[in-house]
């Protein structure tokens, strides 16, 4: 066969037409064709069985509600997805898992997917892991491009003892094929009542003695509300991008260490334009975190406000488990706002080469507040550079290292840096009440943020009404970056 001939056959395999398949809860018919609306399937279950090629779109009617399970194992090609989504006015197609199974809907080692604008419910009556969408790479090597958004996801009442269910979660496993999603986009889904986990991943790479990090990961523009332990958390990314996601209310009901938005064994992350709000409990209860074996983690330009834990930990043991563990290392954080977060600002634990600078920091009127906790997990931080940052008290802010700790996660200190080392701090300023105040370093060029008044709360949105969040979300990032704006000026990204 000719070169020019296998070049025709390839560019006609490219333009061959794509399907449609429709589905309808109401008036399908499994033993139809279901290439149109008039001939529309009735089941998941002929969805789940059906072949699709690459560029076919399969269409849920909406209005229509179905039980069970989608289950996507499809492959498309580049430029050529195959697509599941909503088709035609009204409300969103639904899938009620009701608990008779894990996942509303699972895709296992799929890849050149997009999955779009259905309502997902997954509640049960025992005490079992739930999940709303499940993403799962299974010993298959590289799955490209993943799209998961526009969902509504809510009321799935999975177990508080595993962080591997939830709303949407995204996994590889990889003990005979390492594995990981390159192109994984996770972007504008509700994800509102769920238990344990906001969106969240798991990885059997996430050691580095087996790391294969996914690449290429963006989770944007997300809206993560009254869930039982953590907000959102990539594992095992390098690269990962988590810009303007909200999560509201976290850590609600698994009564153990959860925090709002952070990375979890991975590399170069980029935490941007986000709040958090809502954090229960002192165990961990932040906003915001960079946490165990995660490297060169960036946080910047986010809002956390009103959480019990405080803003942000940077954390992971001092003891290295034979390589498995790098440490916490190079976390930087800049040009956030904390407004009247409580019990711990910034709390650094056996992390490395840790650079906070130009936040700008708000205690709440009778708040007393650790600004700066330092503490002890088998080591203690080496490497803490505090500089150019407003420390704005209309409580009282302490400063110090950890001389006891109880069982509900409070920290009783005592001034100075106890065993941590290299602990620097410059060019803050400090208005108000500050007890064992550091000793600054000089700095004669301090470019520390001045005090704002704050246009609050901002946009707000009642997951009670989901086709409201479209306007919303837009709305809200417009609002976030003025924000920004006003505090940090031109360092702040522009509208």
């Amino acid at each position: 066969m000719t070169r020019k001939l296998l070049g025709l056959l390839a560019l006609s395999a490219i333009n061959l037409p794509a399907a449609e398949y429709y589905l309808d809860s109401r008036s399908g018919d499994d033993s139809r064709a279901g290439t149109a609306l008039e001939t529309a399937w009735r089941s998941l279950d002929r969805v789940n069985a059906a072949a699709f090629e690459p560029g076919d779109r399969v269409l849920f009617r909406a209005g229509s509600v179905w039980s069970g399970q989608l289950l996507i194992t499809a492959h498309g090609t580049p430029g050529r997805p195959i697509t599941f989504q909503a088709d035609g006015p009204g409300a969103r197609p639904r899938i009620d898992a009701a608990g008779a199974v894990e996942d509303a809907v699972l895709l296992r080692n799929a890849q050149q997917v997009e999955l779009r604008d259905l309502e997902l419910t997954n509640s049960g009556t025992n005490n079992a892991p739930r999940r709303g969408v499940h993403i799962i790479g299974d010993n298959a090597g590289t799955l490209t491009n993943i799209l998961v958004a526009d969902l509504f996801i809510h009321d799935v009442n999975g177990t508080e003892a595993r962080k591997d269910n939830g709303g949407i979660i995204f996994r590889t496993r990889g003990e005979r094929t390492p594995t990981r999603f390159d192109g994984l986009r996770l972007e504008r889904n509700v994800v509102w009542r769920v238990d344990r986990s906001g969106i969240a991943a798991q990885s059997s790479h996430a050691s580095r003695t087996r790391w294969f990090a996914s690449t290429h990961v963006i989770i944007r523009d997300n809206w993560v509300g009254d869930v039982g332990g953590d907000g959102i958390v990539p594992w095992a990314t390098d690269g990962a991008v988590v810009e303007h996601n909200i999560v509201q209310g976290a850590n609600e009901r698994a009564g153990t260490y959860n925090a709002g938005i952070w990375p979890w064994s991975t590399d170069n992350t980029l935490i941007r334009l986000n709040r958090a709000s809502g954090l229960k409990t002192l165990l961990d209860g932040q906003g915001f975190d960079s946490d165990y074996n995660s490297r060169n983690t960036v946080i910047e330009f986010n809002l956390s406000h009103d959480n019990e834990g405080g803003f942000l930990l940077v954390c992971s043991p001092g003891h290295r488990r034979q390589h498995e563990n790098s440490g916490n290392l190079g976390t930087i954080a800049r040009y956030n706002i904390s407004r009247h977060d409580g019990a711990r600002t910034f709390h650094v634990s056996a992390a490395e080469q840790t650079l906070i600078h130009d936040n700008a920091i708000y205690l709440a009127a009778g708040a007393d507040v650790q600004v700066l906790l330092l503490s002890d997990w088998s080591g203690w931080a080496n490497g803490l550079e505090i500089r150019d940052n407003l420390f704005y008290s209309e409580g009282v802010g302490r400063y110090g290292h950890q001389v006891h700790r109880s069982d509900n996660g409070a920290y009783g200190i005592t001034a100075g840096w106890g065993p941590a080392t290299n602990v620097v701090f410059r060019g803050n300023r400090y208005v108000g009440h500050h007890e064992d105040r550091p000793i600054e370093a000089a700095s004669p060029d301090s470019m520390a943020p001045k005090p704002i008044a704050f246009d609050w709360p901002g946009p707000q949105f009642d997951p009670r009404h989901p086709e409201t969040f479209p306007a919303f979300i837009t709305q809200h990032r417009v609002w976030m970056l003025s924000l920004m704006q006003r505090q940090f000026g031109r360092r702040a990204p522009s509208l």
